[in-house]
């Protein structure tokens, strides 16, 4: 039996380090791309020991390149002079094709650019995003309302079924 003596998980294993439980609640998500994320060495560190997050961060189009906003990563602890600003714009890497369409899409559609969920596969540092439509207010109460619905359904469901057994 070999046992991995590296803290790494397996070759092409998904390792979430941060999520945005928000962005599912403010937007409709239309569509969903990954993205590489360019990151200095005391972030990769500071990735790994999962000290980030993404709630309230955003992408923008500048100069034809996709900038993540809002991320912020924790200075990395034994990091010293060589440590990385907390809260600064990351550079997300996507084909150029997928560029022009999130482009199109953000400029003539009125979409917004919202990362899900920030993640290593393969050792390389990754952001699910998202592209979305903001939800107003009364389509936040219905889908809340639809999600009560369905939990009361599956839980009459669950207690009808233990009452046959």
């Amino acid at each position: 039996m070999a046992i991995n003596p590296s803290p790494e998980p397996d070759r092409g294993a998904r390792v979430s380090i941060a999520r945005n439980p928000r962005a599912t609640h403010d937007y409709e998500i239309l569509d969903q791309w990954e993205a590489g994320v360019v990151l200095t060495g005391t972030e990769v560190k500071s990735l790994r020991a999962r000290k980030a997050s993404i709630k309230g961060a955003f992408a923008r189009i500048a100069k034809g390149e996709i900038w993540l906003e809002g991320m912020h990563v924790t200075p990395y602890e034994q990091g010293n002079r060589w440590n990385h600003i907390p809260d600064r714009s990351r550079k997300l890497l996507l084909h150029r094709r997928e560029i022009q369409r999130l482009i199109g899409a953000v400029e003539q559609r009125g979409l917004a650019m919202v990362p899900l969920e920030l993640y290593f596969t393969d050792g390389r540092a990754k952001v699910t995003l998202a592209l979305g439509r903001g939800k107003k207010l009364h389509d936040k109460r219905s889908a809340l309302k639809k999600r009560i619905a369905d939990r009361e359904v599956a839980r009459s469901v669950a207690s009808a079924l233990r009452g046959k057994s």
